[in-house]
């Protein structure tokens, strides 16, 4: 099927093109996702799709119940705010005034009394739609296509906080036209409403997506067995650089609980989605939901790497005989590793510190945050991984790099903390180029040149320790020109993971940008670059003259 998670609002503000920008801490959007303010990390909820479908079951008093065992339980302690509702919650048929309504026996009181008492309890709650002339369920219920705004404000008005659009019965308008009209819809009522795109990954709306909803599905539905998950987990995975927040990619709900896997591999996909920034959405009935559902289901632990607010998606660092390796850089400093094995015995699963980013430091913790515990090692990273099971380490350097000397310092020349790059190692002093360790060339942007500098491709992660005592960054940034025209990115500086400046969208065709940020009192510098949401390849991305001024 389908089921679309939607949100709104306005579009993007282009930065204007000014050749010198200075930003400070304020929160300035880019130009590639959805700025209405919402899903900052990835969505948190509950969904009855995967427990109910369209049985008599879905009703008021289970939409009910749901919301009580959020608070009792430990749920919306742990994050959980959304209460969703899916397909077949509306009668077949419009009213006089073309209204969709709910349907009576399901909802006798209907859906604005049912989000009050969702709101009641702390929580927000959600709904669906399809972007077609009907939904995706064989009873064929109102889609909103040609209803867009008239929908939109039904929904506003009944305090919906959620939109999941499908893409059935789409008429084969463009998919773009479609999500993009109930974007508009939703920004014109005035309420902040999620929008979850669901047209399943057919468009590739990773590439197009990000200025248009909060979340898109990228694959087909997900099923209640291993198989169906870890296709999914394949898919999803590769399409890392896209993701960031206020736009994630989403590899549809969660399975667990629903009695098709083990606890094992229950727990392996909590933490694959965990790992890849993955919208976490309940999709099991949690009126019979016993401890060890809960227990997966509110590890806060593995909860904390999906929420992490740099919102940077795990990548792939290894993938050999179906045991993989799956680094995700955190807000903190720490990186979270995954390590999974898809294979059919127990294998051990071994990296290091330096595969995964890390560097620079004499000793690590690794701290596993499924049977939390702890321990400390010189670089080496490994586990006994039972078939089908993931072990997930939060790894944190013990001790940091000596801080630059005092005066200003091109960055290039000193030791890094974390390296991430899409393709092939960030590059010092040289273009990214496409994968070998000094394969770049000059580092030109615009027809200018730099000696020194940063060569990136997006989507890319650097940090150096600054120690406390460095105030101010700088930097002339844009896309190589050995791409030609072609590529889009941004350039985004946060110390101590606050972002204190944004390039705002850079092309190919952009020329050089400077930009400056304060970092005073800083101890770590993290340097990223986000895919500008094109269909190119083509995101070399040059960090020309970056330099750290220190006391």
């Amino acid at each position: 099927m389908r089921r679309a998670l939607l949100a709104q609002l306005t579009a993007l503000a282009m930065l204007v093109a000014a050749t010198f920008v200075t930003l400070s801490t304020t929160l300035i959007p880019t130009a590639s996702a959805l700025e209405n303010g919402l899903a900052r990390t990835p969505q948190m909820g509950f969904n009855n799709w995967n427990a109910t479908h369209c049985r008599s079951d879905f009703n008021e008093a289970m939409v009910k119940s749901i919301a009580d065992i959020f608070v009792s339980s430990g749920l919306r302690a742990a994050g959980y705010q959304y209460v969703n509702i899916d397909d077949c919650w509306a009668l077949p048929q419009r009213d006089t005034s073309g209204n969709l309504v709910p349907d009576p026996a399901r909802f006798p009181h209907g859906i604005k009394a049912l989000a009050d008492y969702v709101h009641s309890k702390g929580l927000k709650f959600g709904l669906y739609s399809s972007a077609g002339t009907k939904t995706c369920d064989s009873a064929g219920f109102p889609g909103a296509l040609g209803h867009e705004r008239q929908d939109a404000a039904l929904w506003a008005s009944w305090g919906v906080d959620y939109l999941k659009y499908d893409n059935c019965n789409n008429q084969g308008v463009d998919a773009r036209q479609r999500y993009t009209a109930m974007r508009d819809a939703l920004a014109a009522t005035g309420r902040p409403i999620l929008f979850s795109i669901c047209e399943w990954g057919q468009n590739q709306p990773w590439t197009w997506a990000q200025n248009v909803g909060n979340s898109w599905r990228t694959t087909g539905d997900i099923g209640d067995n291993w198989a169906t998950m870890l296709s999914i987990f394949q898919k999803n995975l590769p399409l890392a650089r896209y993701a960031r927040p206020g736009a994630w990619n989403d590899p549809d709900m969660l399975e667990v609980g629903n009695g098709g896997m083990t606890d094992t591999e229950y727990r392996s996909h909590f933490s694959l989605w965990a790992m890849m920034a993955a919208p976490l959405l309940i999709g099991t009935d949690l009126r019979k939901a016993g401890s060890a559902t809960l227990d997966i289901l509110t590890n806060r632990d593995v909860i904390a790497v999906d929420q992490d607010p740099l919102g940077i998606q795990g990548q792939q660092v290894s993938a050999a005989g179906g045991r993989y390796v799956v680094a995700k850089p955190l807000a903190n400093g720490d990186v979270a590793v995954g390590l999974f094995n898809a294979g059919e015995g127990t294998a051990t699963i071994s990296t290091t510190a330096a595969a995964i980013g890390l560097g620079n430091a004499h000793r690590y913790r690794l701290q596993d945050l499924w049977s939390r515990s702890s321990r400390t090692t010189t670089g080496a990273i490994s586990a006994s991984v039972p078939a089908h099971g993931t072990v997930v380490y939060r790894v944190s350097r013990l001790g940091a790099t000596p801080a630059p000397s005092a005066g200003t310092s091109q960055l290039s020349a000193l030791p890094w903390a974390l390296m991430s790059n899409a393709w092939g190692p960030a590059e010092r002093d040289r273009s990214n180029g496409e994968a070998p360790d000094g394969d770049g060339r000059t580092l030109t942007v615009g027809g200018v040149t730099f000696v020194h500098g940063l060569g990136t491709n997006a989507r890319s992660e650097i940090r150096y320790d600054l120690g406390s005592r460095c105030t101010r960054f700088t930097a002339s940034v844009g896309v190589d020109d050995e791409v030609g025209d072609r590529g889009s990115v941004v350039f985004q500086v946060y110390a101590d993971g606050r972002k204190v400046a944004d390039s705002g969208l850079l092309r190919g065709t952009d020329g050089v940008r400077q930009i400056s940020a304060d970092v005073s009192g800083a101890a770590l510098l993290h340097l990223t670059v986000l895919d500008g949401g094109d269909t190119a390849d083509y995101d070399h991305a040059d960090w020309g003259n970056a330099t750290i001024t220190c006391a």
